[in-house]
């Protein structure tokens, strides 16, 4: 295989690599947009915006993507005005830049792609609106920009145009940018004569300890131009970045030469020093060089800094600032190299494979555990505790690996609001609370689309016009709440907003229309607000792009299901809703805490646990739905039986354990026989047959090989404060004297 179809075949396989950091960093250009609409004048952020299309330009060349590089760099230009604080940020240009960002990351998505990308009118007139903004009306140099040498004949300086002196020292990463020096320098040459090009070659490492893909290129040389600064600094605009430059204007003072001698690269040579600042030309040096030999050769040597004040009119202030330079260079001590963070992409296919296997390994511990203790040998027992307290801290860190805030996926919505918003009429502040929640990957990718639909809904149903929210005596601006949590080993998701709420009357009539209620009959409120989640249900009088179709609602509903999920709405009239999203477990591995009701093994997320209450004799007080009661430091807590909700036929013993356990709805106790303790839990789905069983969340196997059914504490809650079909719930006296369920409770 030729050098040309291995770099062909590279870039194919780094491709997908590019197209993620690409991605990356247009969300966060679409992000530092949004924020900038609140802080227009953040330098800050304006200067991370700037960074990310620079990034995604630089990183576009290196794979010869030239429409990506094209219109990303008039998009760079304007930033780069922006940020420089030539060009104000507004609105109207916020709303620009965005559309902007969009073709940007319809092209990154074409990469690779044989076809031409989609689209191109559109961009020719995002361009126009660019360059209008920025106030240029200039391209960018080609790509494939004729060599130094050529350049340099075809186009000359103005007469009495004046030389400039430019110092550049390219960074590191030029080269895996994309971008080529010598194409700088070929453009320069366009704009003017370039003369006494000298290259740095001090910053160039021993051959041995050169990396070949970074850039230590450094240039030192005149520019005979009568183009202004702006035009030459343009030359650079592709690597401002990534490269050191000064520019020193023809007739400067000394102390430009000096500030420029101050800030140059380490070089032991004063005549060295004094070219590479233009302080001197390279004959001068020359020059200099033959007169302090022949001077030698006579006897009396001069220093080469005196002959260079004194026959060639060097100021001796330059003169002793390169003289200062040299011996700080020979006085110098190099420093340690600092140690750079660093990240690995590794694919989510690889990780989960990983975690699988850790999951069997937390199994295998248990049961390695469990004989150890059943051989009551007390140095295996210790081993494998030991093995035991590595395997956690394998867990929690490889489970951490997978763990990601749930803001990033928060802010995607920042712009849904925005557009939305603007397309609907109204005025909308958009708030994100608990934007640092951490949950699995898997999970918040799969939560985006029903978050999608609820948030589009707050904004077309919930919140009113200004002019509406006005007559209401509400302020003209409505908000948004997106907020996150973690709450009794469950994670809450809340989507509030300060509008109309929901107007159960009318919901009401659609379902007697529909025939999802009897006519005449009026559920609970509950029950109603329950009716938007049917499928093809919808209150809107007439179809529009963003409602009014009865889809949506009922997906959001089988989505978080299909997770295990619950979704519920609290909405109180002409002050808003609040659409409650609660997740089950869904890390792999838990620590759970076992417990066992006759020959049935249960474990209950242990963050949900509060207390576990100890051979407590039988109760005999019973509530209104059958429950047990206990007396728990002067309060009564309601106690469920796991034996009477799911039926077990096996003899309660004589004394039982309440485990004390918090749920949305409250505290509640759990009776149960036996104690196991803290488990390392595996969760694994549950089957076909066991799915719709409720208040479940998933099962484990133990390390003896059983299975073992894990609580969801918030479903377990509902069941058990549900009230019971017909025969009503009563209490019975079981054999051990213990309140009894009648029926079953579903």
């Amino acid at each position: 295989m030729n050098s040309a179809a291995a770099d062909d075949d590279f870039l194919a396989d780094a491709l997908p690599a590019f197209v993620s950091e690409a991605v990356e960093q247009i969300t966060g250009i679409e992000a530092l947009l949004l924020q900038l609409e609140d802080r227009p004048d953040d330098r800050e952020l304006l200067a991370a915006l700037f960074r990310c299309a620079h990034t995604v330009k630089g990183s576009a060349g290196i794979f010869g993507l030239e429409a990506v590089v094209a219109f990303t760099h008039h998009v760079e230009t304007l930033l780069d005005r922006l940020r420089e604080g030539q060009v104000q940020l507004t609105p109207a240009l916020s709303t620009l830049l965005l559309q902007c960002n969009d073709q940007i990351r319809a092209l990154v998505d074409a990469a690779g792609s044989t076809a031409p990308p989609a689209g191109a009118d559109t961009r020719a007139d995002l361009v126009t609106q660019l360059q209008a903004a920025a106030g240029t009306g200039g391209a960018m140099p080609a790509a494939g920009a004729a060599p130094l040498a050529a350049a340099a004949t075809a186009a000359a300086a103005a007469p009495g145009a004046g030389p400039w002196h430019v110092s550049v020292r390219f960074g590191p990463e030029t080269f895996r940018n994309g971008m080529d020096p010598l194409t700088v320098l070929g453009y320069l040459a366009t704009i003017g004569r370039i003369e006494g090009l000298v290259c740095d070659g001090d910053a160039i490492p021993e051959l041995d300890a050169i990396d070949p893909e970074a850039c230590h290129l450094g240039f030192e040389f005149g520019l005979e131009t009568a183009e202004p600064r702006e035009r030459i600094e343009a030359a650079f605009a592709f690597v401002r970045d990534d490269l050191q430059l000064r520019l020193i204007a023809p007739g400067a003072s000394p102390q430009a030469y000096i500030d420029l001698i101050d800030s140059m690269p380490q070089t032991p040579r004063l005549g060295e020093i004094l070219v590479a600042s233009g302080a001197i030309t390279r004959e001068q040096l020359d020059r200099a060089l033959q007169q302090q030999a022949a001077a030698a050769a006579a006897g009396a040597p001069p220093r080469l800094g005196e002959i260079l004040e004194d026959d060639h009119g060097l100021h001796p202030q330059v003169v002793a600032a390169a003289l200062n330079k040299q011996q700080s260079v020979r006085e110098a001590v190099p420093p340690a190299p600092s140690e750079e963070q660093r990240y690995i992409r590794v694919q989510a296919d690889r990780l989960d494979s990983v975690i699988n296997l850790l999951g069997e390994l937390v199994i295998a511990g248990a049961g390695a555990q469990l004989l150890a203790r059943q051989s009551r040998q007390r140095p295996l027992m210790e081993a494998n505790a030991q093995i035991g307290r590595l395997i956690e801290e394998i867990r929690n860190g490889t489970l951490h690996l997978r763990m990601v805030p749930i803001g990033e996926t928060f802010a995607r919505f920042r712009r849904v609001v925005r557009d939305t918003a603007a397309e609907l009429g109204k005025e909308v502040a958009f708030e994100i609370v608990g934007g640092d929640t951490e949950l699995d990957k898997s999970m918040v990718d799969r939560i985006a689309d029903p978050l999608m639909h609820l948030v589009r809904n707050a904004l077309d149903h919930g919140l009113e016009t200004p002019a509406q929210r006005q007559a209401a005596g509400k302020p003209a601006q409505g908000r948004l709440t997106l907020a996150a949590c973690h709450e009794s080993g469950s994670i809450i998701i809340r989507i509030s907003d300060d509008g109309r709420g929901i107007d159960v009357d009318k919901v009401l009539a659609r379902a007697w229309e529909r025939g999802l209620v009897e006519p005449g009959v009026r559920p609970g409120e509950d029950a109603i607000h329950r009716l938007i989640f049917e499928p093809g249900f919808s209150t809107a009088e007439k179809v529009t792009n963003l409602s009014g179709r009865g889809v949506g609602m009922d997906v959001v509903r089988r989505n978080i299901e299909a997770l295990r999920g619950a979704v519920t709405i609290h909405s109180e009239p002409g002050a808003g809703s609040t659409i409650e999203i609660r997740l089950p477990l869904t890390l792999a591995i838990i620590d759970g805490f076992l417990v066992g009701v006759g020959h049935s093994r249960f474990i209950l997320p242990l963050d949900a646990v509060v207390e576990v209450i100890e051979n407590r004799p039988t109760a005999n007080t019973v509530d209104a739905r059958g429950r047990s009661l206990v007396e728990l430091r002067g309060q009564v807590l309601p106690v469920a039986s796991l034996r009477r909700l799911y039926m077990l036929d096996t003899p309660e013993p004589a004394r039982t354990s309440v485990v004390v356990v918090r749920a949305r709805s409250g505290t509640f106790g759990i009776l149960v026989d036996q104690l196991l303790g803290q488990h390392q839990t595996v969760i694994k789905p549950l089957g076909k047959m066991l799915r719709s069983l409720r208040g479940m969340a998933g099962s484990s196997i133990l390390g003896n090989g059983e299975v073992a059914l894990i609580f969801d504490v918030n479903s377990l809650a509902d069941l058990a404060n549900a009230p019971t079909r017909s025969p009503p719930l009563k209490a019975e006296t079981g054999r051990s004297g213990q309140p009894t369920f009648e029926g079953q409770a579903s």
